[in-house]
């Protein structure tokens, strides 16, 4: 794969809102920097996605060179988020994961439950070196990552997306494709390469950074959700059952964990290596 490379970064502050697209980003090892180290809880302090608040879509952050956000969302005054000091955590809900997270400003919360019209608050991952392990049946030990699904980060190819539009077009709900790449929301999006090849991939390079490329990523709900419109439909689902199921799951894209530090630039070679 001569002219593989990396065609585009997506970066989200904010797990489940609207991110931005940096023509580089530096890689820690529990993913870019700055991506989801915030998160909105309910009341009981367990997560809240696009799952079953799909308006997050519409709600956008912008990370700060000091690490904090600025959140805009349709009907809202933009409001500006400091890193909460480091003190006392609080225990957070992260799908099977209990996770210690520090409480930002009654702000921030007020402004999430105006616009979600329910109780909420928002929290941010002090410090992704020690707060959430790495699923011990993918990673190894110290293995780390934030309030991202499961790992630190998600590669898609421009190749597996045409392919699947193409499937799309060709099923029940035709209409409702092409999709866009950011139904998928990853962080990493690579051109060059052969249809669903990533599937099979080990251990990849992007630029000056290495990757373990650990598990086909498993699709959910939000990939229906129109990130312009916060409107679902049922693709890219129902063509994902049919075509790209795994087991249980119906899988669009691969999981990378990364072995080195660096930074991603935008045109970076992509190479993989095993």
């Amino acid at each position: 794969m001569p002219n593989s490379r990396l065609r585009a970064l997506q970066l989200y502050p904010v797990k489940s809102l609207a991110g931005t697209a940096p023509g580089s980003a530096d890689v820690e090892p529990w993913g870019l920097a700055g991506d989801r180290r915030w998160l909105v809880v309910d009341e009981q302090r367990r997560l809240v996605t696009q799952r079953s608040r799909p308006r997050l879509a519409l709600a956008a952050a912008e990370a700060g060179p000091d690490g904090g956000i600025r959140l805009s969302a349709p009907g809202m005054t933009d409001l500006s988020v400091t890193v909460p000091d480091p003190g006392a955590t609080v225990p957070v809900q992260v799908f099977r994961d209990k996770v210690e997270a520090v409480p930002a400003s009654t702000a921030a919360a007020d402004w999430f439950s105006t616009y979600l019209e329910t109780e909420v608050t928002l929290v941010h991952m002090d410090d992704p070196a020690v707060r959430r392990p790495v699923r011990q049946d993918y990673g190894r030990p110290g293995d780390t990552v934030s309030f991202a699904d499961a790992f630190p980060l998600l590669l898609t190819t421009v190749s597996s997306l045409d392919a699947l539009n193409s499937l799309i077009a060709q099923g029940d709900h035709a209409d409702e494709g092409p999709l866009p790449m950011d139904r998928f929301r990853p962080n990493v999006v690579v051109e060059g390469t052969a249809p669903w090849a990533e599937d099979d991939w080990r251990r990849v390079r992007i630029g000056e950074v290495t990757f373990r490329a650990v598990k086909p990523s498993d699709r959910c709900v939000v990939t229906t959700t129109d990130q312009r419109t916060a409107e679902r439909g049922k693709e890219p689902l129902r063509t994902l059952a049919r075509h790209r199921r795994i087991g249980d799951d119906l899988v669009f894209g691969q999981n990378l964990i990364p072995e080195s530090r660096g930074t991603l630039r935008v045109g970076d070679p992509f190479e993989v290596l095993s």
